[in-house]
C-alpha cells in the first residue's frame, strides 16, 4: 500500500523546485511565440505601379542637394540618373510615398578613373520627413545636415566600401544602428549592376540586393509616410529603371 507519509522531506522540496521549473518553462511559451510573431515574415505583391522614371528626360521629378556644384555633375542621359559627386549628394525624389509600398531600380558605382570615381557609399534614404518643417528639401548635401530628420538609411560599402550600414535617424539627432554587415558578399563590386529592391509593408521594412536580404526590421514606431532619396558621397554612380509599386 502506498503511503504519501512515506514521501522523505528532502523528496518534496525536490518535487516543488521541479513543479516550479515547469511551471515557469510554460509561463515562458507565451512569450517566445509573440516574439516569433514579431519577427517580419509577409511582404505583400506589387500591384500597381504607381510611379517610374525612365530618365529620359530631365530632372524634374528630382530635387537634387549636392555639397559641391563645381566638381559635381548630376544629371540625365542614355536613360540614366547619372549622380558624379565630388562630396556629398542627395538626389530626392520629389512624390512624398505613403503607405505599403516597393521601391525597385538598378544601380552601379563605376570606376573608369573619373575625377569622382571611389568604390563607396551606393546609399539611400527613404519614409523621411523633418519634424520640424514640411518641407524637406532645404539641405545642401552635407551628411549631417540629415541627422535631425526621421528616416531609415541603408549604407551599402560605406566608409570606403568597409562597411554595410542600416539605421534609423529619429529626428532628434540619435541615429540607431540596426544592423551592420562586413562581409565581402555585402560589399560593392567596382561596375555592376545591383538590382535594389526596398519594401514598406505593414509596420516592417526590409532591403533587398540582386534578391538577397541584407535588412529586415520590424518597426513598433514604424515610418508610414516620407520621401526616397539616393545618397552618395565621393563616388560616380548610374541609376537606371526606377519604379515604385503599391503592394497587396
Amino acid at each position: 500500500m502506498f503511503h504519501l507519509q512515506t514521501v522523505s522531506r528532502p523528496a518534496c522540496k525536490i518535487t516543488a523546485v521541479v513543479i516550479a521549473v515547469v511551471v515557469a518553462m510554460v509561463s515562458a511559451l507565451p512569450a517566445v511565440a509573440q516574439s516569433s510573431e514579431a519577427t517580419c515574415s509577409l511582404w505583400g505583391r506589387a500591384g500597381k505601379l504607381i510611379y517610374q522614371d525612365d530618365f529620359d528626360k530631365d530632372l524634374r521629378q528630382w530635387q537634387v542637394e549636392s555639397a559641391d556644384t563645381k566638381n559635381s555633375d548630376i544629371s540625365v542621359a542614355n536613360h540614366q540618373l547619372l549622380i558624379d559627386a565630388a562630396k556629398g549628394a542627395t538626389v530626392w525624389f520629389k512624390q512624398k510615398l505613403s503607405g505599403d509600398i516597393l521601391i525597385r531600380y538598378t544601380r552601379r558605382v563605376v570606376m573608369e578613373q573619373g575625377r569622382n570615381d571611389r568604390l563607396s557609399d551606393l546609399n539611400q534614404f527613404w519614409m523621411a520627413t523633418d519634424p520640424r518643417n514640411q518641407n524637406i528639401f532645404t539641405r545642401k548635401g552635407v551628411f549631417e545636415q540629415y541627422d535631425d530628420l526621421r528616416l531609415y538609411y541603408a549604407g551599402i560599402g560605406g566608409n570606403t566600401n568597409t562597411t554595410t550600414r542600416f539605421r534609423k535617424y529619429q529626428g532628434n539627432g540619435e541615429r540607431s544602428l540596426l544592423t551592420e554587415l562586413n562581409e565581402r558578399d555585402t560589399l560593392l563590386q567596382a561596375n555592376r549592376d545591383y538590382v535594389i529592391e526596398t519594401t514598406v509593408y505593414q509596420g516592417c521594412t526590409r532591403v533587398l540586393v540582386d534578391g538577397k536580404v541584407f535588412f529586415s526590421y520590424r518597426d513598433k514606431d514604424a515610418l508610414r509616410d516620407g520621401y526616397f532619396g539616393f545618397r552618395t558621397t565621393q563616388s560616380r554612380q548610374q541609376v537606371r529603371d526606377f519604379k515604385i509599386y503599391q503592394l497587396e
